[in-house]
């Protein structure tokens, strides 16, 4: 895809996500009513309509390129390229009246993500990025930190009683070596590192549309984004986000 394609995309993409981020405030402290899916994690009208609202938008703009959504499944593509909707990360968060829940969105060719954005209509925060276009925190060139000692470093999680089960040892051997621990988790902890207020943010269960705009985004910042052998990608089930400085040391901890 040529420059100027790209970046037509990118335009795109974020107005797409702070027009279905400005619809979920509509919803957000007002007692919504939720929902549990068949996995118990919650959903409500908010998640519904912020993707339905996406799709349209893809439908109209780019009619032959792909969906997958985390609310409505997958829509086959035409060109190659398919989009990759998650339209609240972060529930848990919205229907406890909490600010740091996002609407995502991210394009991909199928091997790599070529777009990213992230916007957080509660805190009007956006991060775009394409591939090779920078990344844009608010409009303002956005960068990982450059802390490169762990003992120095802000370690971000999400929830982990349960999702860390059989990485407990790993996740404690970073836990032990940073300065700061803190769970402000799902997709705003890749926002934290990619705007350098963090250095590490880890996942041991994702999907892919959790993952879909970070990697592109963690790149184009100056990071990384992998799976947990260090690998970057969007499609392992896993990530681990770093500074880049850090990312040896991260993996030397981590690993089997």
């Amino acid at each position: 895809m040529d420059s100027a394609a790209l970046e037509a995309r990118l335009d795109f993409a974020a107005d797409a996500v702070w027009r279905a981020g400005r619809l979920t405030l509509g919803y957000f402290q007002t007692g919504v009513a939720v929902e549990r899916k068949r996995d118990r994690t919650p959903v409500t009208i908010a998640d519904k309509e912020s993707e339905k609202l996406l799709r349209s938008l893809i439908e109209r703009h780019f009619p032959d390129d792909g969906i997958i959504g985390e609310e409505f499944g997958e829509q086959p593509s035409k060109t190659g390229l398919t989009w990759i909707i998650d339209p609240i990360d972060g529930t848990k968060s919205f229907i406890s009246g909490v600010p740091i829940y996002g609407c995502l969105l991210g394009l991909s060719d199928g091997t790599r993500p070529l777009v990213g954005t992230a916007y957080y209509p509660a805190l009007d925060e956006m991060l775009t990025a394409a591939h090779g276009m920078g990344c844009l925190w608010n409009g303002r060139r956005a960068r990982v930190s450059a802390v490169d000692s762990l003992a120095d470093a802000v370690l971000l999680s999400s929830e982990y009683k349960q999702t860390f089960e059989e990485r407990l040892e790993a996740f404690y051997r970073l836990v032990d070596a940073t300065w700061i621990q803190r769970t402000w988790g799902d997709s705003y902890g890749y926002l934290l590192v990619a705007t350098g207020r963090a250095e590490i943010m880890i996942d041991p269960a994702m999907q892919v549309w959790d993952s879909a705009p970070f990697q592109v985004i963690l790149e184009e910042a100056g990071g990384t984004f992998t799976d947990w052998k260090g690998v970057p990608t969007i499609y392992a089930g896993e990530s681990l986000a770093t500074n880049g400085a850090l990312f040896d040391a991260v993996m030397e901890l981590i690993k089997p």
